[in-house]
């Protein structure tokens, strides 16, 4: 049985009438693999509790990459996000405590678009299974599949903004295009609050022109959505989930440790610059 922990309720501050504190839900979201959607998802969560935050990080991908990084074997988890999605199970029954708190994936999690093909609302399974724990977090981060499909669009439905890891080559930058479609029509017909908070560079080599080039075409169709942040290729990226942690805890001083520090800044700046516009 998985462990759980439900965090406490934040309070409003003392003298004010503001509600209490409701979590920003981003979803890291690409159609094309290997793009590093897992490793920041992971990451940036790791960075974002190093800075005191409360992080919860959910598997929506049936290869379950994310729930393996922290040391968890997909094939022998009994309930996930499967469970959550298609027979309603409060998603705190699924949640375990690593770096980040995790609600974890298996390999069941392949036949949720099946299961949720015919339910009534299958786009807003996941917004409703968040409900009961938005107000324990402050940033609920969504791993999701390669793909458009079901599984994506909820992650989209229930998200208040997407950040879209994208490799430095120029086939990878073609995807945005299909993306941005999508999110225009969940924006009209079912969530039309969300939208690109950030296109991230990964897979980076300033070495290459290739990888600088890529960047700047980001820059000419993006503009300020692209972060400034880059994420690049170094051993101790590759290593860390094989050991079953965030980079940060694997080399906590090294480069790919401060790349993910520099990223929740940038993120936490937006995240205030768009609560006092």
């Amino acid at each position: 049985m998985a462990l759980t922990r439900l965090l406490p309720r934040p309070h409003a501050r003392a003298g004010t009438d503001r509600e209490p504190a409701v979590a920003r839900v981003i979803a890291f979201a690409n159609q094309k693999g290997g793009v590093a959607k897992t490793t920041t998802t992971l990451n940036l969560g790791a960075a974002l509790v190093e800075k005191g935050l409360r992080v919860l990080a959910v598997d929506l991908d049936p290869q379950g990459n994310l729930t393996m990084s922290q040391g968890w074997n997909p094939d022998e988890i009994d309930r996930s996000m499967f469970d959550v999605l298609v027979h309603k199970l409060p998603i705190t029954e699924i949640i375990r405590n690593g770096e980040v708190d995790v609600a974890v994936s298996s390999i069941d999690l392949a036949g949720a678009e099946l299961a949720l093909s015919s339910m009534i609302g299958r786009e807003r399974a996941l917004e409703k299974a968040l409900l009961p724990v938005r107000e324990s977090y402050d940033f609920v981060l969504i791993d999701t599949p390669p793909s458009l499909g079901l599984l994506t669009i909820n992650a989209l439905v229930a998200a208040t903004g997407v950040i879209v890891p994208v490799q430095c080559e120029y086939l990878s930058l073609r995807g945005l295009v299909q993306l941005e479609n999508t999110l225009s029509m969940i924006r009209e017909n079912l969530n039309p609050v969300v939208e690109i908070q950030g296109i991230l560079p990964t897979m980076y080599d300033k070495r290459l022109l290739h990888s600088r080039e890529a960047v700047e075409i980001l820059k000419e169709n993006f503009g300020d959505l692209v972060l400034n942040t880059r994420i690049r290729k170094t051993v101790r990226y590759a290593e860390a989930p094989v050991k079953g942690q965030s980079v940060l805890k694997y080399d906590p001083t090294g480069e790919a440790a401060d790349m993910y520090r520099d990223l929740a800044k940038e993120v936490l700046d937006g995240a205030s610059a768009r609560l006092n516009a």
